[in-house]
Formats: structure tokens, C-alpha cells, sequence
């Protein structure tokens, strides 16, 4: 498949937003339950800021891919059996209770932990019809796992923490140890099921030929040309056009810049005590998501590819 980099962006940047938002009503929930002290207003406020800022920059991103954006409520009209169409409804309604959360916090009402936990159920609709729009593709193997919606929920979350630790550090320092464990844990956890997905993806036997995309059932099929003298929409939209040595160089920095080395910014900031090395793990972290959610993109193979993508 072609990568639309606006929908590379709103994926990922939405995911940090719920990731973020994940976090800051966990760190509500733990000083209720008097599991951790409770954290200064700063930090539930501003990181409700930075949680919308993410959502609303994914929202934008997510305008540049549509052919007329002055429709795009109309994208909700079939909610009940389009995962698309529940996502442009979970989204905006999760944005909202996003700044619910943060208006609370700032007015220093008490209904901060419901409205906290109405955020949290939103966010993780938002990750289910997120990754469900690709996993119910039947006829794009790679993508038709239940892999694929985990790997949504555990990127997004442990780039929101990873986020959520370098925040702490200049809003509740007490914080910064124990988010950053949790965001090493969940980017740990991330790497397994990614890793299992490409394991998988790897031994995928394609149910598609050239037989069946034409419909000839002559067991020997030579092709010689893609029956058109120019580029189509079909040449664009379906296939990414990079080498395949390209597409593994791709995943390789995407293992090493998402996974394992912002774990070691995050341990070597929290060690040594330093802020910056917690952002720049953030930014190394989200660079390799970038770099990740192309690989995803490119690596699905449209069996309409098979007639398109020979050229004479």
C-alpha cells in the first residue's frame, strides 16, 4: 500500500494524545486509591493541554488525505458498519472529555476522576475502531490479525508515557521514576507484539495470483505489460514504489529508534537526572513511530498489485 503520510501522522500523533491521557488518569486514580501521592494540578492540566494539542494536530493531518474535506462529516453517516465512520465519531467525542478532564482540574472539581474515567473508556474505543478500520481487511493478510489493533493500543501507550515521563519531570518530578518504568515496561511489551506481527507477516502465504486477479485459471501466466500507458490511481494509491531494500531499511531504524533506544534515554534520564534526555527519548520515540507506521503501510501487499505493478 501506498503510505499517506497525513494518515502516518494521525495515527501516531492521536496515539500519543491517548497514551498521555492513559497516564495522567492513572497517576488520578493511584493518589485515590493512595497508592502514590497526590500530583500538582500543573500536571493533570497541562497534560490534558498536550493530550488535545496531539488530538487536534491528528485531526488536522487527517485533512490532507481527503479529496473534499468540506464533506467529511458525512464520513460518520455509517457508523453502524463502517469502523472509519466510528472513529470520526470517537474521536471528536474523546477530544472532548479530554478537555473535560482538564477544565475539572482547573476548576478543582471533585468529578475529575468520572470524567477521567469517561476519558479513558473514549480513549480506548478510539484505539479499538482505530485499528479495527485496517484489521477487518480481509484481503489484506498483513493487516487481518488481531495484532494489529493490539500494536495500535500498545505504540500509542507507550509513546503517551514515555511523553508522560518527560512532562513530569518539569510538572510533578516525584512522578518521573515511576512513568518512566512504565513507559520502558510498555515499549517492552510494544516490541513483542510488533515483533510477533512481523514474524507472522513473514510466513504469510499469499492467497492471491496472478490467476486470480485477472480471473484466467491457465496455470501458466506470463505478463508483459499492466495494460495502460500511463500511471493511474491504481499505480498511486496501492503500491508505495520504494525498493525492497529500502522497505527493510525502514523497519530496521523503526526496531532501534522506537523500541530499545528510547528505554535507554529513559533510564539514563532517570539515572542521571536529566529532563532533556527524557524529551529527546520522547522524540526518538515518536521518529521511529513515524518510521513504523510507514513500514506498516507499505508492507501490505493489495493483491490488485499483482496485474498493476508490471511494467514493460
Amino acid at each position: 500500500m501506498h503510505p499517506a503520510f497525513s494518515v502516518i501522522l494521525l495515527t501516531t500523533l492521536i496515539g500519543a494524545g491517548q497514551g498521555l491521557l492513559l497516564a495522567l488518569y492513572a497517576v488520578e486514580l493511584g493518589a485515590r486509591f493512595d497508592v502514590l501521592a497526590p500530583a500538582a494540578p500543573v500536571f493533570f492540566i497541562g497534560g490534558s493541554v498536550l493530550s488535545l494539542a496531539l488530538l487536534v494536530a491528528g485531526l488536522v493531518a487527517s485533512f490532507f488525505h481527503l479529496g473534499r474535506p468540506e464533506r467529511a462529516w458525512r464520513s460518520a453517516a455509517m457508523w453502524r458498519t463502517s469502523w472509519l465512520a466510528r472513529e470520526v465519531i470517537a474521536l471528536p467525542a474523546f477530544m472532548a472529555a479530554v478537555l473535560a478532564y482538564g477544565a475539572a482540574h482547573y476548576l478543582g472539581l471533585t468529578a475529575s476522576g468520572w470524567i477521567g474515567a469517561v476519558a479513558a473508556v473514549l480513549c480506548l474505543g478510539l484505539f479499538v475502531c482505530t485499528g479495527m478500520i485496517y484489521a477487518c481487511l480481509k484481503f489484506l493478510q498483513e493487516w487481518h490479525t488481531a495484532l494489529t489493533p493490539i500494536n495500535f493500543f500498545l505504540l500509542g501507550t507507550a509513546s503517551g508515557l514515555t511523553l508522560a515521563a518527560a512532562f513530569s519531570a518539569y510538572t510533578a518530578p516525584p512522578l518521573v521514576e515511576l512513568l518512566g518504568v512504565a513507559a520502558a515496561a510498555a515499549t517492552a511489551l510494544a516490541l513483542a507484539t510488533r515483533a510477533a506481527s512481523l514474524t507472522r507477516n513473514a510466513r504469510i502465504r499469499p492467497t492471491s495470483s496472478l490467476q486470480t486477479a485477472i480471473g484466467i485459471k491457465h496455470p501458466r501466466i506470463a505478463q508483459k505489460s499492466q495494460g495502460l500507458m500511463g500511471g493511474s490511481f491504481n499505480t498511486r494509491e496501492f503500491f508505495h514504489g520504494a525498493s525492497l531494500r529500502s522497505v527493510r531499511a525502514v523497519k530496521w531504524v523503526f526496531l532501534l529508534l522506537a523500541f530499545p533506544l528510547p528505554v535507554l534515554l529513559v533510564i539514563a534520564g532517570i539515572a542521571q537526572g536529566a529532563s532533556a534526555l527524557l524529551v529527546l527519548a520522547f522524540s526518538v520515540q515518536y521518529l521511529g513511530l513515524l518510521a513504523e507506521r510507514w513500514f506498516f503501510f507499505a508492507q501490505a501487499r493489495h493483491p490488485q498489485n499483482l496485474y498493476y505493478q508490471v511494467i514493460s
